[in-house]
C-alpha cells in the first residue's frame, strides 16, 4: 500500500509510510514533510525532527521494529575511538552517516535510515570494505558528526593561530584549473585544509625556507620547513587529515589525484603582490603510510641579487667575472643538493643576459624563469633529453648554453664540443670540491685533453647559516683549538675576534640567512698539464694550492674571520 501525492510526484514508501502505518503521523504531514525536506536538502527524519512533529526516539522506534533492527545507543560511544581516517568527510556529511568501528574488512556505520542503500553502497565503494548499517537516533547522529567534523576542523585551525587574513583568497595560477580540479576531487576543497596549506606556504615565504616537507607516519603528520638550510618542525596536523592535505596539493600542483604509486612532479605558482610571484616545485614520493610530499621554493628575485651579494671574497669574484667575460669555455659550478649552484648559475646568466646575446639552458625542471633567456625543461619520457636539448640549441646560433647538470657522458661530450668550438657553456656536477670534479669527468669517459681545452673555471660551493647581528656574541677560542681548526699562524697572531650563535626574537637558534663559502679553480696551465698526465684529484688540489687556491675549508675560516657565522657552523658543512 502507497499513498501519493500526484502533483509533487512523491511516493510514500520505506519509513515515510511506516510511520504513517502506525499511526504516529498522517498523510498529509508526512507528504508535505517528503516534499519541504527535499527542498531543504536535509532527511525526511530529520526534518520530522527539526519542526517537531516526531521526536527521534519514537522514529527510531519505529524503525527498529520494521526492520528488526536493534538501537544503538551514541550517548554510550567512545569518541575518541571513532575510525577517522577511513570515511571522507564529504561523505559523511553528504549521507549524513557515523564510522563506528571496524572489525577486520567490515565497516560499521550508523544511519537513521536503514533503507539508504545508495549511502550504504557510495561508503564501501569509497573505502573498499565492506559496510553494514546499524540504526542510531537521529538527533544524537546529528550532534556526534557535527561535534566530529568541528573537532577536526578546529585541530586544523588550531595549527593556524589568529593570523587568518585572506587565506582563502591566495592567487594562485590559473585559479578556474584550480577549482574544476577542486570539484571534481573528493573531499580536497574543505575549507580548514585549504587555509592551512595556504598558512604553510605563506609562513614558508615570509620565514625565507628553501623547502616545505609534509610527512606521513603512522602515528603523526608533520610539517618541516628547511630554514638556512637546518630542517625545522612547524606542524603536526591530525594524522587522518594525511590525504586531504595530500589531494589539496596535488590538485594545486595539477598532479593526478588517483596515483598515489609511483612518484609525481609538478608546479605551483604564488602570486604575493601584482609583480612578483613565487615557484613551488613540488615532488611526491610514496612511502609506507602515505606520500610524502616536499615542495621546493623557487623565487626569481634571488637570480637578480647581484654577484656581491652571494658571498665570493674579492679575488673569487674577479675569477668569476672573468671567466664570464670569455667568449667561449666552460664553468662548471659543484656542490651537494641545497648549496646554491642554480643561483651562482643564474646570478652569472643574469649578467651576460643582453639583447644582443642568445642564452639557451637546458633544465631538470627549470627553477628560475628569466625574461630573455630560452629555457628548455628536460622531458625524458617523451624524448627530450640533455643531449637532445644541446644538440638542438647547437643549431640556433648560441653565445651561451646552460645545461642544468652534466649527468652522462653524451652529454658532457657535446658541452665540451660547443666549449671548445666558439661557445660559453655553464653546467653543474654533483662533486664534493673543485679538483674531484674533473676526477669525476674523466670517469664519465671525457678524454683528458678535452678537459683541459674546454674546462675554465670550477666553483665549488656550501651554504652556512649566517650569525644574526643583533643577538650573536663574542667568543675566546684557545690558540691550540684554533689551530686544530686550520687556522694559519698569521691569521691567529692578528688576534681577530670571532663569535657564536646565542638566538634572539629576530633570528632562528641565532642564526638569520646564509653565506656562500666558494673554492673558485681556475684552470691554470700547471692543473692543465696534469689533467693531460692523468693525474689525480689530489695533484690538482695541491697544484691549486702553489696557485694561490683556498679550498673550501679555508674559504670558510675567512667568514669565520669576518664575523659572518660560527665555527660550530662551518664545522657543519666543511671538513679540514
Amino acid at each position: 500500500m502507497s499513498y501519493d501525492k500526484t502533483a509533487a510526484g512523491i511516493n510514500l514508501t520505506g519509513i515515510s509510510y511506516k510511520l504513517v502505518n502506525d499511526g504516529l503521523i498522517d498523510e498529509k504531514t508526512a507528504l508535505d514533510a517528503l516534499e519541504q525536506s527535499k527542498k531543504d536538502s536535509i532527511s525526511f527524519t530529520e526534518y520530522l525532527i527539526a519542526n517537531k512533529i516526531l521526536s527521534a526516539t519514537k522514529i527510531a522506534t519505529a524503525v527498529s521494529k520494521e526492520f528488526g533492527l536493534p538501537v544503538f545507543d551514541l550517548d554510550a560511544i567512545d569518541f575518541d575511538a571513532i575510525p577517522r581516517d577511513i570515511v571522507d568527510n564529504k561523505l559523511i556529511k553528504k549521507h549524513h552517516i557515523l564510522p563506528l568501528y571496524k572489525r577486520g574488512n567490515r565497516l560499521y556505520v550508523g544511519i537513521a535510515d536503514p533503507t539508504n542503500l545508495a549511502a550504504i553502497d557510495d561508503i564501501k565503494f569509497h573505502t573498499g570494505v565492506n559496510t553494514e548499517a546499524i540504526l542510531v537516533e537521529e538527533d544524537k547522529l546529528s550532534k556526534v558528526v557535527e561535534k566530529l567534523l568541528e573537532d577536526q576542523d578546529n585541530a586544523i585551525n588550531g595549527l593556524m593561530g589568529d593570523d587568518l587574513e585572506d587565506l582563502d583568497d591566495l592567487d594562485f595560477a590559473d585559479p578556474e584549473a584550480e577549482q574544476q580540479q577542486d570539484d571534481t576531487d573528493s573531499g580536497v576543497d574543505d575549507t580548514p585544509v585549504v587555509r592551512f596549506i595556504n598558512k604553510i606556504l605563506l609562513d614558508a615565504i615570509k620565514k625565507g625556507a628553501s623547502d616545505i616537507h609534509f610527512e606521513p607516519y603512522e602515528k603523526i603528520y608533520r610539517v618541516r620547513l628547511r630554514i638556512d638550510g637546518v630542517l625545522r618542525e612547524v606542524a603536526r596536523p591530525p594524522v587522518v587529515m594525511s590525504p586531504k592535505l595530500c589531494a589539496r596539493i596535488k590538485v594545486m600542483s595539477r598532479m593526478d589525484t588517483a596515483e598515489k604509486r609511483v612518484p609525481q612532479d609538478g608546479r605551483i605558482k604564488l602570486k604575493i603582490s601584482k609583480t612578483k610571484a613565487i615557484d613551488f616545485r613540488v615532488n611526491t614520493c610514496p612511502t609506507l603510510f602515505g606520500e610524502k610530499i616536499v615542495l621546493r621554493i623557487l623565487d626569481p628575485s634571488s637570480a637578480s641579487l647581484g654577484i656581491d651579494a652571494l658571498g665570493y671574497e674579492p679575488e673569487q669574484k674577479e675569477l668569476y667575472l672573468k671567466a664570464l667575460a670569455n667568449p667561449y669555455g666552460m664553468i662548471l659550478v659543484t656542490g651537494p643538493t641545497g648549496s646554491g649552484k642554480t643561483v651562482s648559475l643564474y646570478t652569472g646568466l643574469n649578467i651576460l643576459n643582453t639583447v644582443d646575446t642568445n642564452i639557451s639552458t637546458a633544465e631538470d625542471p627549470v627553477e628560475i624563469n628569466l625574461e630573455g633567456i630560452n629555457q628548455v625543461n628536460v622531458n625524458e619520457k617523451v624524448g627530450l633529453t640533455f643531449e637532445t636539448a644541446l644538440r638542438a640549441f647547437l643549431r640556433q646560433d648560441p653565445d651561451i648554453i646552460m645545461v642544468g647538470e652534466i649527468r652522462d657522458l653524451n652529454a658532457a661530450e657535446i658541452a665540451i664540443k660547443a666549449a671548445q668550438t666558439g661557445h660559453m657553456v655553464m653546467s653543474t656536477l654533483h662533486t664534493n670540491d673543485a679538483p674531484l670534479t674533473l676526477a669525476r669527468l674523466v670517469n664519465m669517459g671525457v678524454p683528458p685533453f678535452n678537459i683541459a681545452s674546454a674546462v675554465s673555471l670550477i666553483i665549488a660551493q656550501r651554504l652556512a647559516r649566517r650569525l644574526c647581528p643583533i643577538c650573536k656574541e663574542k667568543v675566546d677560542i684557545p690558540r691550540a683549538a684554533l689551530q686544530e681548526e686550520g687556522f694559519t699562524s698569521a691569521q691567529i697572531d692578528a688576534k681577530p675576534q670571532l663569535y657564536k650563535a646565542v638566538g634572539c626574537d629576530s633570528c632562528s637558534e641565532g642564526f638569520k640567512g646564509r653565506v656562500g663559502i666558494y673554492q673558485v679553480m681556475p684552470i691554470s696551465d700547471a692543473i692543465g698539464r696534469i689533467i693531460m698526465e692523468n693525474g689525480t684529484s689530489i695533484d690538482v688540489a695541491d697544484q691549486a694550492k702553489k696557485d694561490g687556491v683556498d679550498n673550501l675549508r679555508q674559504s670558510a675560516i675567512k667568514k669565520v674571520l669576518a664575523g659572518l657565522t660560527s665555527l660550530e657552523e662551518i664545522n657543519r658543512v666543511t671538513k679540514d
